[in-house]
């Protein structure tokens, strides 16, 4: 069973994505909160496996939130919701550890498949979607500093890999890479597995962040 936490400062929208969840046999809703300080402290009481966060509340947002869940409860998997899926807290809460983002008017059967997918660890945003995004917001200023230990392209990072990376971070998806480039998905994973170890990040949502904060790709240029 996924524990799962709720924070958002609407009791209407907590209770709607309880009622969601709940129901589900293989998810507890095991709190709700109505703003960011207050999740921390659920969740450092609950030890809840995914909290699901509204980016925008008031005490503590989100993003900040965020920031310390990911500093003093790694395991716990956070999903930011945004009432825009255009906004650039998204992006500051991508920096700041979660593992995904949902806008939220989506449907009941997207909400249980990214809990999963966050449970799970791997990151829950469609990579053109993430591109526009930091094509957009790259510039503002966010209120929590990166989670993304990379400021600059590693030393170390082979011609080939800075290629994967760049094309990563324009939107492409693994079978799109490897048409790119003529070689196979499987090597494609092999190097982007490696690009993650030299960047310092978890998922693919980070090595996107890390190559518009490096400058390997300009903010503008990115497809969608």
């Amino acid at each position: 069973m996924i524990r799962v936490l709720i924070a958002d400062d609407q009791p209407l929208v907590r209770r709607g994505l309880a009622l969601i969840l709940g129901p589900d046999p293989e998810f507890e809703v095991v709190g709700e909160a109505e703003d960011g300080a207050r999740a921390v402290a659920l969740a450092r009481e609950l030890r809840p496996d995914v909290v699901v966060m509204d980016i925008r509340m008031p005490v503590l947002d989100g993003v900040q939130a965020t920031a310390e869940l990911a500093r003093t409860l790694p395991d716990v998997r956070v999903l930011a919701l945004s009432t825009f899926d255009m906004d650039e807290y998204v992006v500051a809460a991508l920096r700041a550890g979660a593992y995904g983002f949902l806008p939220k008017d989506v449907s009941p059967e997207e909400l249980g498949a990214a809990v999963r997918t966050v449970h799970g660890g791997e990151a829950v945003v469609a990579p053109r979607l993430l591109t526009r995004l930091l094509s957009a917001y790259v510039r503002t200023p966010a209120p929590a500093r990166p989670a993304v230990a990379a400021a600059a392209a590693p030393t170390d990072m082979t011609p080939r890999e800075r290629e994967i990376w760049q094309l990563l971070a324009a939107g492409l998806d693994n079978a799109e890479i490897a048409a790119e480039l003529d070689i196979s998905v499987s090597t494609v994973k092999n190097h982007i597995t490696g690009i993650f170890g030299k960047l310092g990040v978890r998922d693919r949502a980070q090595a996107v962040i890390a190559a518009y904060e490096s400058g390997l790709v300009e903010a503008g240029c990115g497809s969608g």
